[in-house]
């Protein structure tokens, strides 16, 4: 999925959005190397070296990926077990950026 964050990333520079990543990789290491290389540039937390480690845990992640559609307000408005489809998921988010900035 990073081709497509990344573009969401670029398109909404200058909107109220943020992407945020959980990375299940074995080792920190793992994870500075794939950021690199995949030059992410938005955040991404380590998730203990496993698909259960502590955030995954706390937020009831049961399958890779999961996302969550969180809006201005911190309420989570859609959940995606699954890569979802783009164009669908590029609307929602616009939705939900266009609520957030009052239109």
């Amino acid at each position: 999925m990073y081709p497509h964050e990344r573009s969401l990333v670029s398109k909404m520079a200058d909107k109220p959005f943020a992407l945020l990543g959980v990375n299940s990789d074995q080792t920190r290491e793992i994870v500075k190397k794939a950021q690199a290389d995949e030059k992410l540039t938005w955040r991404s937390f380590w998730n203990g070296g496993s698909t259960q480690g502590p955030i995954s845990t706390a937020w009831g992640v049961h399958g890779w990926p999961t996302l969550f559609l969180i809006d201005h307000k911190g309420v989570i408005r859609k959940t995606y077990l699954g890569a979802p489809n783009g164009e669908a998921l590029d609307r929602e988010i616009e939705a939900l950026v266009k609520e957030a900035e009052g239109g």
